[in-house]
Order: structure tokens, then sequence, then C-alpha cells
């Protein structure tokens, strides 16, 4: 076993690979971006070196950089997690030219499955189920159009290069087809520098599963069953599982066996993935082999009972696999969701800044996290903003979805927006729960699991307010000398009238004005016109209980003196901000008349100019951040008045990028 390995990552999975090491007594190495300065990583790891810049390809993504560390630390090897190096055969070779072992397969299978086309064609030769199509090398558009007909329609033309669903179109008529593939090779060409496509038969709601493979350098490979990764957004992956609730015994068989033959037709080594695309009638085809851990290996560790980094660690050090085919046995049903800064109401922008709350569910045998951030840290604008990934376990698929929903509930981030009531939604969703998701169907029904505009109910005011006064009287309390006197009272009682207070709460920009009367969980509220009587309130341990107009309620909440959080009976999550209570709403600063950045990032593009009349909806500026480009468009119909961005330039968030004339 190795005794030095360097960790050439960051974030959740370097965190995790360092876990492992330690508890097999390795000593860890790890490397961070001038943006990374206080990271988990960094202060999780034996020890630590710079290696340059915020921007990945400034640090994450130079090999040079990272293979000097490694050869001035001594480190036997090199584990690339996944993302940046993980799958760069060049790396992978300049690893193996230093004396330095590639926690990974061979850059030979490596290049193999790297390109789309030519994984198909040596798929074809080991007779790994394909979806029809075209994956050649004549690339002509009249030649691909031919191509196409023959295919019949409809069809996906996919980039050749890369995934993420960049160079992805889907085309259901022979009209259609040439300025498809006209757009699909320009998004291709700007996200891989290769304008290369292949045609599939497009197969009508699909479900997405994928096998863990195995394989060591004596010559086995083994599958570890599947995942499924059906529920997608946009063609990323939002909820995975095992078991998969589609499959049964002999489907998984003849699907684990065809990933057993597409890794033995790369002579592959070490963790990779089999992606298929499984039809309604269960055929299932090909997709592409992830040579690298995947993001959700923790499902599969969880039913197996396994640490599949470990095996990896192993597996590198020519050790053989420590299990045959026959002795996988899984037990119970894992289910995984990543926790990301971003907020699903507004087209899932992502979001930035310091996690001033992060409370995240205790550990146990039925609960697991792998993040990569703690209270305190800052989510950047360089890298992708998922804060941590949240597993479940449990004996069965319907406990296993309890425990998600329990878990969730338990989850409170504050700074940046989240997504989590957005994945609470997707746990509670009847399609979810019965198991009927293909990869489409989220983005047919993606306003089903979006809040919107949709206003609390006023017994959640109400119970929000209860808990409000509750955590008041409770701190008052705390800080009085005599608790006797009356001025320790937090009723704001006064000589000769009860006392009214201003229960004061913001949603979404929205206030609300809760008046109370009463104290010591016995009070009466007032909402508009609602009137509401309270009596015995107590709030113990993240639960509110009361009898609401003599109705007894017990309410999942958490108070303090700046928030509320409330969970209603459907389990839908509402966060409070507090106000003052007699500063009423202030009108918007900025209005319609000018453009503010939405989150830190550098200015690309300017497409308008001082004095130029523009319409509502124009595209005026576009914007870099968090891996992806922002467009930013006229809030309505004017002239500019001045520009203060510029090309080129970082800015910070809500700096004021262009003004109106008013």
């Amino acid at each position: 076993m190795f005794e030095r390995v360097l960790i050439a990552n960051r974030g959740e999975i370097a965190c995790r690979v360092i876990r492992t090491c330690r508890r097999l007594g390795i000593h860890t190495i790890a490397v961070y971006s001038e943006a990374d300065t206080d990271a988990q990583h960094v202060r999780l790891a034996d020890e630590a070196w710079p290696i340059g810049g915020p921007r990945p390809a400034d640090s994450y993504l130079r090999g040079d950089a990272i293979l000097d560390v490694a050869k001035r630390t001594g480190a036997q090897a090199i584990h690339p997690g996944y993302g940046f190096l993980s799958e760069n055969t060049g790396f992978a070779r300049a690893c193996a030219k230093t004396g330095i072992v590639f926690i990974g397969p061979k850059p030979e299978s490596i290049d193999a499955m790297g390109s789309k086309a030519a994984a198909k064609a040596l798929m074809e030769q080991h007779q790994v189920p394909l979806v029809p199509g075209y994956h050649g090398e004549n690339q002509e558009p009249v030649h691909l159009a031919e191509q196409a007909r023959i295919t019949g329609f409809p069809l996906m033309i996919k980039a050749a290069a890369g995934g993420g669903g960049k160079g992805m179109r889907i085309v259901r008529g022979a009209g259609e087809f040439a300025d498809a593939l006209a757009s699909a090779q320009r998004e291709a060409a700007n996200a891989f520098s290769d304008t290369r496509v292949i045609l599939e038969r497009y197969v009508e709601h699909p479900r997405h599963i994928e096998f863990q493979v195995f394989g060591d350098s004596h010559g086995s490979v083994i599958h570890l069953n599947e995942r499924e990764c059906s529920a997608q957004r946009r063609y990323q992956k939002v909820l995975e599982e095992t078991p998969s609730p589609f499959l049964d015994d002999r489907r998984r068989a003849a699907m684990g066996a065809a990933a057993v033959a597409a890794a033995q037709a790369v002579d592959y080594v070490g963790a990779g993935t089999v992606e298929f695309i499984v039809a309604a009638n269960g055929e299932f085809f090909f997709m592409e082999m992830n040579t690298r851990l995947q993001v959700e290996h923790p499902v599969t560790e969880l039913t197996l009972g396994l640490d599949l980094v470990e095996w990896q660690l192993r597996i590198a050090a020519g050790e053989a696999l420590p299990l045959g085919q026959e002795q996988v046995r899984a037990r119970g049903h894992a289910i995984e969701v990543r926790l990301y800064a971003e907020d699903p109401d507004q087209n899932f922008l992502p979001s930035s800044g310091k996690l001033q709350t992060l409370r995240l569910p205790e550990p146990s045998t039925h609960v697991r996290i792998d993040g990569g951030v703690i209270e305190g840290d800052s989510v950047t604008i360089f890298y992708d903003p998922m804060i941590a990934k949240l597993i479940v376990f449990d004996d069965d698929r319907t406990k296993a979805l309890e425990r998600l929903r329990e878990a969730l509930a338990a989850c409170e981030i504050r700074g940046p927006k989240s997504n989590i009531g957005f994945l609470e939604r997707l746990a509670r969703h009847p399609a979810v729960v019965a198991g009927h998701i293909d990869t489409g169907y989220l983005d047919r029904h993606l306003q089903e699991f979006l809040l919107g505009e949709v206003a609390p109910a006023t017994h959640v005011l109400f119970a929000a307010a209860t808990a409000a006064l509750l955590h008041d009287e409770r701190s008052v309390a705390a800080s009085a000398t005599d608790p006797h006197s009356p001025w320790a009272r937090a009723d704001a009682w006064r000589i000769g009238h009860a006392g009214k207070r201003i229960i004061a709460l913001t949603l979404r920009e929205r206030r609300h004005d809760i008046e109370a009367y009463g104290h010591d969980g016995d009070y009466r509220l007032r909402h508009d016109e609602a009137i509401c009587e309270v009596r015995g309130a107590r709030l113990l341990d993240g639960t509110l209980s009361a009898r609401f107009d003599g109705q007894s309620l017990r309410v999942p909440l958490r108070a303090d003196a700046h928030h509320v959080l409330v969970h209603d009976a459907s389990g839908q999550r509402y966060g409070f901000t507090r106000a003052v209570a007699f500063a009423w709403e202030s009108t918007d600063a900025g209005g319609g008349n000018q453009i503010i950045a939405p989150m830190p990032g550098r200015i690309v593009l300017v497409k308008a100019s001082t004095g130029e009349a523009v319409e509502q909806g124009q595209e005026l500026l576009v914007m870099e951040a968090m891996k992806m480009e922002l467009a930013l468009k006229a809030p309505r119909a004017g002239t500019i008045e001045c520009i203060s961005a510029v090309q080129g330039e970082f800015v910070e968030a809500d700096a004021v990028l262009i003004r109106f004339e008013v």
C-alpha cells in the first residue's frame, strides 16, 4: 500500500479521499488555489501546497504544477477525484513518466472511452447493445443528413467529445435537421473545440441506469450493481439511487454482463461507470463509460458495505479485486441528492457567498454527509457550487425516501440561496415516490417542483410568529438579573393596558405583520382579518407544540433572533426573515432603472452603449460566473444613461452595471 498520496482535487471529493487515506494510515498531500487557502480539504490534509490562481485553468488543471508538488513531497501516487484531471490522458501519462502512480485506469482506456464515437465503435465490436445510429468519421452535412434519414426520427444529435448535455439536440423531423446540426456543432466547438457529432435514435421517455465496474491489473473485472439516475434536469443528475426501482433480476444480470464486457473491451483497471439508456420496454443500450469514480458512488458503498476509494487505492497499488462477482451481495436501498448553492426559482442560477448558517443532519447508520465546507466557509464563483452530498439508507425504498425527507427537513442554509426546498418537493412528488421517472420528466414538469410565488397559509404565519414570541421571551428571561421584575417580561406589558407586540416576517421580499397579545405560550394573534388563539405553546428540540384555536398541532420549526424556519403539514419549507417591527417596507432602490450583477463574476461581453434606446428583454451584457454564462437583459424599454461594466472586468455581487434614464 502507498505511504504518501497526493489528492489532485478540492471540495467534498478531496475531503472524502482524505478520510479513507487517514483510516488506512496514508499520509495525505493536498493542493489548493488562491481561492481555497482556507478550504476544508486544505485543513484536513496532513500537508497542503499552493498551485496557482483561483481559476481552474490556473491551478487544478495545471498538471505540471501538481506533479511538481508530488515530486517535492515524495508522493507515490496521485488520486485525481472526479472532474479536473481525472480523465486527462496527458496527465495520466505524465504521472507514469515521472514514476508516480495515477490512481485511475490506463491512459489507453481513457482514450478509448473519451470519444463517444470511438467508444461506440469499440462496443459494437464486443457485442455491447448500442442505440441504432451513426458514429462514423464522415462529418459532411449531406452525409449526416442521409444517415439521419436511415436512422429515422426522432433522433438525437450528440457532440462526439465531452458531456454534460453540451452539443445535444433532439430532432423530430427531416426539416429540422440542418438547423439542429449547425446549432449542436457550434455549441460543441465552444465547449470542446471539436465539431464532430454522432447520431442516435432518440429513445422516448428513457431511463438512465448505470453500472459500477471495477477491474484489477490481474485481468479480473466485476460489476457492483446499478445506480438509477433518471431524475435529471437538463441532463444533470438530481437524485441517484440503488437498486433501481425498474430492474428485475433478469434485466440486472443482462445489463451487468454488458457493463463487464464494456470494461473488458478496454482492459479496464480501477473504478469506472458504464451508463445505459433503458427504454420503457426494458431494452437497454450503451451510452458511454466514465473512466473515473462517480459523484454518486456513496449509494453503492452503503448498499454493499464497501469503501470504493479504498478499492481504488489497493488496485492501483497492484492488489487483486477483494471480491469475485458471486460474492457481491447488496442489502437495503440508498438514495443521494446534492445540496447546491443555487436558486431553483431563478432558473437554478448559481449562488455564492459566505455560509452564515449551515445545519445538516447528524450522520448515523441511516444518514451520510459528504461535504467540503462548514459553517463560515464561502461558496466561491470559481468552482461547482455543491455544498454537500446527502445520502440516506434503509431497508427498502419507501423507508429510504422517508429518511431522505427527514434529513432534508433538518437542513438549513443561510447566505447563498440553496436548492433544499426543491429537493424536499422532489422527495415527496408522486412520480418520484412511485419510481415513474424518466430522464425528461423533471424538465417537462418542472413547475410542479418549484415554489413560485405561493404565499404561506395563515396557520403557517401564526406558527412562525408563536415560535418568534417564545424565542424572544426566553432570550429576555435569560438576560434578566431579576426574573420577577415586570421589566424582565417580553410581552410589551404597559401600565394600564395589555401589551401588543408586532412580529414582522418577510418571505420572498414580502412582509407579513402579525399582532400579538399575551405571553409565556398563551397568545392572541392577528394577521389582516384572521385571528387565532394560541394556548400551551412550547418550543423544544426543533418542534413547536401548541393548541391553535383548540386544535393541538406539532410543527417542525426552528427560530432565532433573525430567522424562523417552518415546515407545514405537507412538508413545504418556509424560511422567514425577521424584520424590524415598525420599519415599513421600502421601495426598490433600483426598480426597473438599473441592471445589477446577480453574483460576483467577470463581464465577457457588453452589447449596448450609452444613449442607446433598448427594448424590454433585450440582451445587454453577458457575464461569466460559477462555470456558466449569464445573459443580463433590459428590465424595461428605455434609454441607457450610463454603463459601468467593462468587458473583461471582474465585478462584485449587486454592483450597478447599467443605469437607465428616468
